[in-house]
């Protein structure tokens, strides 16, 4: 059982480090230096963006957290970009973007979020449906508890989870936290050990060709004695609404010092920190 206990203690002290290997830190980050970033006055009215980096990169940006444009798909250091929007649909007056670069050994590198203005006579939709439409969903996606296969001592099981981030941690990232801590609830079904209560952190690590990967390490409780420690990695797959994530898990649960007392957990569900408390 002390292995285990050794291979979380490296896990929790190793997340950092392991961040760092695929999303660039402040220090080691591509320099991205904003030029122009505005949208003609004149019909068809086109968005206009210059920027220079201080290495050759690929790039891209992200406009209203919705339309991406390829700037450069050859590596540069002058990128330009030019995006007729008259037919882009725009919520507010006010249009945060941000740009993302990739150096040659493939390292992801973002910018701060930038915004720009849109032209008075470009209608602005105001998004009462959408917006309530994001309200119901969200309201049962939260009400919801998301799916999960258990494989215990005693046999497999179905169980019900639901997880709330309460903390966030902001990042570079503008659509995900560095990491966050959590509380969670489960119920497993068949099983002597129902109700099972999680407070825990977990890190978000955004790459290439999905959303992100995320360790975490947990402490848990039945209430009745049952005391242990998870440690998970989920892989969030894609995203829906621009607000929620879905994701698949994998977490191995135990209790140190009682043999047989560890048990697996499959799950699929949709993460959101809409409702966290970010710092």
């Amino acid at each position: 059982m002390l292995k285990y206990i050794l291979i979380l203690i490296i896990l929790a002290s190793h997340i950092p480090i392991f961040a760092n290997n695929n999303i660039l830190t402040n220090k080691d980050s591509v320099e991205i230096t904003v030029i122009d970033s505005y949208v003609t006055p004149e019909k068809p009215h086109t968005f206009l963006l210059s920027f220079y980096t201080n290495i050759n990169c690929k790039s891209k940006v992200v406009i209203d957290n919705k339309y991406t444009y390829l700037v450069s798909d050859l590596p540069v250091e002058d990128h330009n970009l030019k995006v007729d929007i008259s037919t882009l649909h725009f919520n507010k007056k006010e249009i945060p973007f941000y740009i993302s670069v990739e150096d040659s050994e493939g390292n992801i590198s973002k910018s701060d979020i930038n915004t720009f203005e849109l032209p008075n006579d470009i209608k602005i939709e105001e998004g009462d449906s959408n917006f309530l439409l994001l309200c119901l969903f969200g309201a049962t996606v939260f009400a919801i508890p998301d799916p999960v296969y258990a494989i215990t001592p005693n046999g497999n099981s179905f169980s019900l989870t639901k997880e709330i981030p309460l903390i966030s941690f902001r990042s570079q990232n503008f659509l995900y936290p560095y990491g966050y801590f959590s509380a969670e609830y489960s119920y497993i079904f068949n099983t002597d050990s129902k109700n099972f209560f999680r407070l825990g952190y977990k890190e978000i690590i955004p790459i290439p060709f999905i959303e992100y990967v995320s360790p975490g390490v947990d402490g848990f409780t039945n209430f009745k004695g049952f005391n242990g420690i998870s440690g998970e990695i989920s892989l969030g797959l894609f995203r829906l609404l621009s607000t929620f994530t879905f994701y698949s898990r994998y977490r191995f649960n135990f209790q140190p010092g009682f043999g047989g007392s560890q048990f697996s957990e499959l799950s699929i569900g949709l993460y959101s920190s809409f409702f966290s408390v970010y710092f």
